[in-house]
């Protein structure tokens, strides 16, 4: 089980990413807001460094748009206590080091894999 993360580890771990120069394994993942993961897309460059999931928590479907922003917004805050962020786990590209979120969103008929670049700016 990965690492249960606070906020202010995820802040730490999200202001250790740099600017993303020509990566050969994630450049062409914009994702600044939730996206689908491609299909194309090989997650075996990922590698898992923590959670947002708290083990034992209570499910909570609730999401936090205070500025009038929705699920797929690039500037929809980051706040970790509310859904999609409490489902999420945090990874790391292994070649360039940029930090993303990533949970499955399953639905009544489909499973979807989505992923989040990891702003420091955003998270709130």
């Amino acid at each position: 089980m990965p690492k249960e993360l606070n906020r202010s580890e995820l802040l730490e771990i999200a202001n250790t990413t740099q600017e993303k120069a020509n990566c050969s394994k994630c450049e062409f993942l914009a994702c600044v807001g939730w996206e689908t993961v491609p299909g194309s897309f090989d997650l075996n460059c990922l590698k898992p460094i923590g959670t947002l999931r708290i083990e034992g928590a209570p499910e909570f479907w609730e999401e936090d748009h205070p500025e009038g922003t929705n699920l797929w917004s690039e500037n929809a805050p980051i706040s970790i206590q509310f859904h999609p962020y409490n489902r999420s786990d945090v990874y790391e590209c292994k070649e360039c080091g940029s930090k993303y979120l990533r949970y499955t969103e399953y639905g009544g008929y489909y499973i979807d894999e989505r992923i989040r670049a990891l702003n420091p700016k955003l998270i709130s």
